[in-house]
């Protein structure tokens, strides 16, 4: 099982950033060495850039997601605002930790079959994956998987802002998702497509994002920065994240700054 220098590096972020949490790094190494789950994200990622001409949305692009998603869910448990799961009592940090795990992991499988409704397929084809491997880490508690994949699959299916979510796991990996759009994710298909075509707006503009950084607000637990090298970058922001962010139910916990580089930041939330 072959693996790209970037997926490697984004996967040494995701096991940092999980030091302290001895369950949910025993799951994100149970999946990193599904050899299933790999090729459904290369196979993904094929049919993503070569055959509809996207940007990624393989390997790399869920693992990215991932990262982001654990980073934001860190800052709230730092800042003292339960997950959903807590505030109602029915499940831990933890068991929202493993969801958004699984959700970042798996969220675009369904782009192995095509763009249209890729988030219901998603769900269908990460199913499987998501109940060995919740037996895998919760092996004696049916209730806890019953929990974990639940929201996990909340998060798949509420990924596009195409329907409500509700819980602030979910709205996480929405936002996550959205903020996975910096330049080297559209890097390959303009490479290998030269002849303009639907969509193709989107590459473009995320070849303008130059930086994302996610950290600790001052207003608002999560603060997003975007560096960009060209105003086009906008329409990836305002059509793409801002879209995503504005149905989340995170979105109280977030402030948004964009701007060209050299100029000042817009605000927008």
């Amino acid at each position: 099982m072959m693996k790209s220098i970037k997926e490697v590096s984004v996967e040494s972020k995701i096991l940092k950033r999980l030091q302290n949490n001895p369950m949910c790094l025993e799951l994100v190494n149970y999946l990193f060495n599904d050899a299933e789950l790999q090729e459904m994200q290369d196979y993904a990622n094929n049919v993503s850039i070569k055959r509809l001409g996207y940007n990624d949305h393989g390997p790399v692009h869920m693992r990215q997601v991932t990262a982001n998603a654990i980073k934001m869910l860190n800052i709230l448990h730092e800042a003292g605002i339960p997950t959903s799961l807590e505030a109602e009592e029915i499940g831990s940090f933890e068991d929202s930790m493993c969801a958004i795990i699984l959700a970042g992991l798996m969220h675009d499988l369904g782009m192995m079959i095509g763009r249209q409704g890729h988030e219901e397929m998603s769900v269908i084809l990460a199913k499987p994956i998501i109940e060995r491997a919740a037996m895998h880490i919760l092996p004696d508690d049916l209730h806890r998987r019953t929990v974990v994949k639940s929201v996990a699959i909340e998060a798949i299916i509420g990924h596009m802002a195409s329907r409500k979510i509700h819980s602030t796991e979910a709205g996480i990996i929405l936002i996550a998702d959205g903020c996975d759009m910096a330049k080297g994710r559209a890097r390959i298909p303009l490479a290998i497509n030269t002849t303009p075509k639907v969509g193709d707006i989107h590459k473009y503009s995320a070849s303008a994002i130059d930086r994302i950084s996610i950290h600790r607000g001052e207003k608002k637990p999560i603060r997003i920065d975007i560096e960009m090298s060209a105003e086009v970058g906008f329409f990836q922001i305002e059509e793409v994240l801002l879209t995503k962010i504005n149905i989340s139910p995170a979105k109280q916990f977030v402030e948004l700054y964009a701007g060209v580089s050299g100029q000042e930041a817009k605000c927008y939330l």
